[in-house]
Order: C-alpha cells, then structure tokens, then sequence
C-alpha cells in the first residue's frame, strides 16, 4: 500500500477572538507516506501535540483538512469519526494513559472491547501483542508493578491491537532514560513499521532522531522545514 496516508492542508488551531486570538498552530500543510516514520520535532509549545491531535481525529482544527487514506476526517460524524479512529489509528500519549486497575492485558484489549469484540477473545489478541513487544509474563499484572519502558510496551501494545494502518506516538521517550527511550524506537521501527503502515512521532528527543525517515520541523506553531534524508543524531 505505498502511497500517501496523511495529507494536512492549512492546518490552524487558536484560541480567544480578535486581537485576543492565538495561534497554536497556523496554517500547518504537510503529508506522511506509508512505510515511513515521520517525527515532528520542535521545542516545547511548539505546536507539536496540538498538530498531532488534529491529524488523530481528536481535536478539530478551526481551520485546514486531515485527509487520510482518502478520507476526509474531520467531515464525518462524531460517531463515524470514533469508529474511523478505533480501527484506522492506533494512538500512544505522552503519560501512557493506562487504567492502574486493570491488568495489563485488560488495558490492551481495550478497544477491541470498544469495536464489541467477545471479551475471551480480545484477551487473546491482548496477550499476542504483548508477547509481540516481550511483555506476555506480565499479561496479569497491573500497570504500577511495570517500569517506565515495559508501560510504554503496553501503550504500544494497546495501539497496535486493532491492526491501525496510522500509528502515532507523542512523546515517547519524555519519561524515559536515553537507553530506554532508544530501545523503545528501535523496536518500533524493526518490528511496527511496514510498507503497509505509517508511523507519526513527536519528540524534541534529538538522542533518537536517527530512527526518523523524514523530520518535519515546528516552531511557534509553524513549519520552519521539512528533511527529505534521513537525519543523524546530534
């Protein structure tokens, strides 16, 4: 499936009216190709995490369109859009997000319970997928008794589940020591990436910009330059 996964055209989010307007981010026009991972880097209050959320379907720019594999996101319903979401991008935030009272398996099959999957089931696929990123001997546990890394492998894991042709990850490494934060995108790029998938990720973590096919560069809401080659770590 070469070709384009995302396409962002004019992309804007601000906040307040008139003169008390601010831009988060402006006018933003970029695409992702499948069998690439794209990092979008920048400092902090960049615009970043806002620009991710737009072309995630989870907030809705004022202005510009998201269009991926063809379909024009943030046209569809609010119920056609969550269900567009839950099988087409697989998304890891910053903080991991992970029920503390859930075991780690219940926190991956997460949504494939809300795609109605039979409960056995989805456990089933949980536990395949954290035997996918070496984490099934922990299927049982809850999150609090993992370290950093191994809950970044879970939030992976949960992404991964329903099969997402976008997968997008914030931050991965912000909580991590640069050992981890390495292993982490090394493992994501030898065994997530393909030619049938896109990989989006946002980090200021120059330790890991090796990783990147292509950088796309922001700051103060703007696109300051896209790479077309592969940088090295500085």
């Amino acid at each position: 499936m070469p070709g384009t996964a995302i396409e962002a055209v004019g992309l804007s989010k601000w906040f307040g009216a008139g003169e008390a307007r601010t831009y988060a981010v402006k006018e933003v026009s970029f695409q992702a190709d499948f069998g690439e991972i794209l990092y979008v880097v920048g400092p902090s209050g960049s615009g970043k995490t806002t620009m991710l959320s737009m072309i995630s379907g989870i907030l809705r720019p004022n202005a510009g369109k998201v269009t991926i594999e063809g379909t024009d996101i943030w046209s569809l319903s609010d119920d056609a859009l969550a269900a567009f979401r839950l099988r087409k991008i697989g998304f890891v935030f910053q903080d991991f997000h992970l029920f503390p009272r859930l075991t780690t398996a219940e926190n991956v099959a997460i949504p494939l319970i809300l795609q109605d999957r039979n409960w056995d089931e989805a456990i089933a696929e949980a536990v395949k997928d954290l035997e996918v990123v070496g984490l099934k001997d922990k299927a049982a546990l809850p999150p609090v008794k993992l370290s950093g890394g191994e809950q970044q492998r879970v939030a992976i894991a949960r992404a991964i589940v329903s099969r997402p042709d976008i997968l997008i990850l914030d931050e991965p490494t912000a909580s991590l020591d640069g050992e981890t934060g390495r292993t982490i995108v090394s493992f994501v790029r030898q065994h997530l990436l393909s030619d049938r998938r896109c990989i989006v990720i946002v980090t200021h973590d120059s330790r890991i910009y090796d990783f990147a096919d292509r950088i796309v560069k922001m700051e103060d809401g703007r696109l300051t330059g896209v790479e077309r080659e592969k940088l090295d770590a500085q």
